[in-house]
């Protein structure tokens, strides 16, 4: 069963949200905003519905500080909340938020877009089932600061859309780079973004890659696979 970990300092309505939701959804929740980080890594729920106005930490601000890390940057968040109007939904969509539900809430359209939302994650993940391997490659680009940079690594895991790896340039979130597989003829093997960051020591950090376009020649693309057996 799929976990909601919901997030609203009105008793009465954490208690309606896990009443019609809890039939389908083991419910986490709690009236502390910042207590959710430490709810979110301890209980990793599959996704987080948020109140926008909440004293003391905004949905806000809680939907920038789950971005901000890496494993919680990738639960898709439903902010549930009283304000109206487009400038709130266009706030909630600038800091990472899946979707905006205002109260009353449509429960309908919340638990399609939930089961929409979840269905799609499987999907994802089933795609991205990642293998400990470690693959020479060389990746090109530009660093936070604009600097080029050029620099051959090794990746910890692989999968057919991305690769984990150490790299010493410092790079943001949806950075994009080239990545070449160095050889004896080394080959091109597409455009990948950062989708994750993890500080690893001074000299360098660690980053989850996916691939935005590939050349077919990826080491684990069928025809890469097949010269290999």
């Amino acid at each position: 069963m799929h976990k909601l970990l919901i997030v609203d300092d009105d008793e009465g309505m954490r208690r309606l949200l896990k009443h019609r939701l809890s039939t389908r959804y083991e419910i986490i929740e709690t009236g502390r905003p910042e207590q959710v980080v430490e709810l979110a890594l301890v209980h990793k729920p599959s996704a987080i519905l948020t109140d926008l106005q909440m004293p003391g930490f905004s949905g806000l601000d809680l939907c920038s500080s789950l971005r901000d890390l890496s494993y919680t940057g990738r639960i898709p968040i439903f902010v549930v909340s009283g304000g109206a109007g487009e400038r709130y939904r266009e706030q909630c969509e600038r800091v990472g938020a899946i979707e905006y539900f205002q109260k009353p809430v449509d429960f309908k359209r919340l638990e399609q877009r939930l089961e929409q939302e979840l269905e799609k994650q499987g999907v994802e993940r089933r795609r991205s089932v990642r293998v400990r391997m470690s693959v020479l490659v060389r990746l090109t680009g530009v660093d936070a600061r604009g600097t080029p940079f050029d620099e051959v690594t090794r990746t910890e895991n692989v999968s057919l859309d991305g690769f984990l790896c150490l790299c010493a340039a410092t790079l943001v979130k949806d950075s994009v780079v080239k990545v070449f597989l160095p050889a004896a003829v080394e080959k091109y093997a597409g455009l990948a973004r950062v989708v994750r960051s993890e500080v690893v020591n001074t000299a360098a950090s660690k980053y989850g890659f996916q691939f935005q376009e590939k050349t077919g020649n990826w080491i684990l693309e069928p025809q890469s696979l097949m010269r290999t057996i």
